[in-house]
């Protein structure tokens, strides 16, 4: 079974939770993501999550000007962290129960962020899609083309 650790991504973006949320949003656009991890103050605090959607219905949705806003006044904290050792299953099935898309990946410090799309590309467990040949070849096993020649 893939643990977590394989298949994250381990270059992670944070910013402070004092930052503005116009500061989130340009370092999302310059390194095309869609949510970056927030900082802890101190040691011990937890993790936090800022993503576009909490820009989109916390701060445009009302209008608020994002040079005042600070990251803390929308991130997710403290946010649903992976242990690094966890089943990729049991990430997906995280990920499908709590409704998120993205979690930190800790054990004792930041290791790096896994994502439904990791779970997708990466993994082990997600089939595969066929090729129009295999489909082909299940579908009429025995077409000529379909049939494998031993030499």
């Amino acid at each position: 079974m893939m643990r977590a650790e394989e298949i994250m991504t381990r270059d992670v973006v944070a910013i402070s939770g004092s930052a503005t949320v116009a500061d989130a949003v340009s370092k999302m656009k310059e390194k095309g993501l869609r949510a970056l991890i927030v900082e802890p103050r101190y040691a011990g605090d937890p993790y936090g999550m800022v993503t576009q959607t909490d820009i989109v219905y916390k701060v445009a949705a009302f209008g608020y000007d994002p040079k005042k806003m600070k990251v803390y006044e929308i991130m997710t904290k403290p946010c649903i962290v992976v242990n690094p050792d966890l089943g990729v299953e049991y990430v997906a099935r995280l990920f499908a129960n709590t409704g998120i898309r993205r979690a930190p990946v800790v054990k004792d410090h930041l290791l790096g962020i896994i994502s439904i799309s990791d779970i997708l590309k990466k993994s082990d467990f997600v089939e595969k899609p066929k090729s129009n040949f295999e489909q082909y070849c299940e579908e009429f096993p025995n077409a000529p083309e379909a049939r494998i020649y031993e030499d």
